[in-house]
Parts: structure tokens; sequence; C-alpha cells
């Protein structure tokens, strides 16, 4: 049995809508995953991603899906490999920069919802006609930012976006205010320096602030 675009999408828009921001994170030693996650948690911000950028990756997948509350999906999905490993370690969803037609066949048959990602009109349209409606807009600041969204939505209204990539408290507002916009990623709720000083209540500052952006989620 594989998860349809359509109840994939259905799926990741449930999470992107729990908050207008989902972190960003990319976990160095899965020893601070728990109390990263349940600062995040209980600062406003359920959805998590974490990025498969490091080793402990995995690790910190497996420990944060255990956080009452949380739901942490996997970013940089790039083979289906990483499809199968994330769904092992306990992912609830998954996330990718881009699509490729084995990315999205690995994780309909993982049943694993995914996020992909589209910078251009083309790219939208393509995972619009395999069913995908739900998409990350990747590197958003890079791609033409907020303008460039708003540009893409008006021929293609039907598609909704989390954009990601340059995203910061000043720039975030310009995004949820956007029609086609549900979420928006950020990895400042999360910086290293914070993570590395177990400063979880100067975390948990940062998430509840980002859960009072304004948007439409």
């Amino acid at each position: 049995m594989t998860l349809s675009p359509k109840d994939a999408c259905q799926l990741t828009r449930e999470f992107c809508g729990l908050a207008p921001i989902v972190p960003v994170l990319v976990i160095e030693d899965a020893s601070t995953a728990r109390p990263l996650a349940e600062a995040l948690v209980a600062g406003g911000l359920p959805a998590l991603e974490v990025t498969l950028r490091t080793p402990d990756a995995l690790e910190a997948i497996r420990v944060m899906s255990q956080v009452p509350g949380g739901h942490v999906g996997a970013g940089t999905l790039i083979t289906p490999e990483d499809v199968r490993a994330v769904k092992a370690a306990g992912a609830a969803f998954g996330v990718s920069p881009g699509a490729t037609d084995e990315l999205l066949a690995a994780c309909e048959a993982e049943q694993l919802p995914l996020l992909p990602g589209a910078a251009t009109a083309t790219e939208a349209m393509r995972l619009l006609a395999r069913g995908y409606d739900m998409l990350k807009f990747f590197p958003a600041e890079a791609s033409g930012g907020a303008p460039a969204l708003k540009a893409i939505g008006a021929p293609l209204p039907q598609i909704t976006f989390c954009p990601t990539g340059g995203i910061s408290p000043a720039n975030a507002g310009s995004y949820l205010s956007l029609g086609n916009v549900l979420c928006a990623g950020g990895s400042w709720v999360a910086p290293k320096d914070l993570i590395a000083a177990g400063n979880w209540d100067g975390i948990e500052l940062l998430a509840r602030q980002a859960a009072q952006l304004g948007g439409n989620a």
C-alpha cells in the first residue's frame, strides 16, 4: 500500500498548520535532541525539521520522536535510502530541497508524507501534475523572496508553500502575509550557541516569539 500525493499533502498541511514557523534544526550532538525538542514544543513550535546533515541526525530523530506534543520531520532527503532510514528512525514527515521521481516514489512507498521543494513555476507545475499541492519554496530568499513567491502564486493559486532558506524574524512576516503561504521554515529559533550552552530557556523564548508571528496558520 502506498501513500497517495493527495493524502501526503493533507498530512503535511496538517503539520505545517500547527504553527507559523517550523524550526530547521542541525543537530551535532544527539544528547541535546530531547531538551531542544522539549523547549521548542513548550514554546509553541510542535513541528520540527531535523536535517540529515550530521552523523547524529537519525539518532536525534529517534529521540525527538518520543517527545510528547512534538511532530518530528526529516529534512534534506535526497535519496530513497534517506527515506527508508528516516522512516525507520520514526520521522512523521519528510522535507526535501527539491524533488526527483525516485524520491517521490520512495516516500509514497514508505508512506512518508513529503514536503517537496520547488523554486520555479516549472518545478511547482511538475509536482502539481503528480498530485502535490503543498510544497516547500527553497531557497526562498535566493530565489527572489516573498515577491517571487507571490508572483508564482498568481497563476498557481491551488499550491500552498512553506518557504525556507534565509528566513528570519525580520522578513518572516512578508512571507506569512501571503495567501499561498501556510508557514515558514527557520533556523534562528535554535542557534548553535544556545544549543551548545544548553540554554533551553533561551530557545523556548525564541520559539514563543516565533509562534506569535502573523500568518495564515
